[in-house]
């Protein structure tokens, strides 16, 4: 069910985070047909930005080493599988909407591909396609 339209019976447009939560999800759903079944088990979570102890720069922790797009964590115990992409570093690269969505279904697609043992192009032969 729907909710409640503005006075003017227009949706209120989406934030930010929400339009980037739909590239996330548009990715996962473009990767199911192939890989539904793997990732039957797998969540999927967006942070703003990654934790501190996965920059790679900053006081003390010069290592040249980028800002992370995203991580997977693997299954362990009863907790399943997490793939969780950064929104703010995926923003920051982006020049506009469309390479949006294109970085982040490359980082979901690389997240994906770091928890089955495979290269990114074998999850998705389009991967890292301009």
């Amino acid at each position: 069910m729907r909710g409640p339209l503005a006075p003017s019976h227009v949706p209120i447009a989406k934030s930010r985070s929400e339009r980037f939560d739909d590239f996330v999800l548009d990715a996962v759903e473009r990767l199911k047909p192939r890989w539904g079944s793997q990732l039957a088990a797998v969540e999927f979570a967006v942070e703003e930005v990654p934790p501190i102890d996965e920059l790679g720069d900053g006081p003390g922790l010069l290592t040249g080493e980028p800002i992370p797009f995203g991580r997977a964590e693997p299954a362990s115990g009863r907790r399943p599988a997490v793939v969780t992409v950064y929104r703010r570093p995926l923003e920051a690269r982006a020049r506009d909407r469309d390479q949006l969505g294109a970085l982040v279904h490359d980082t979901v697609v690389e997240q994906v591909a770091g928890l089955l043992g495979l290269s990114p192009e074998s999850v998705d032969p389009g991967y890292d396609d301009d």
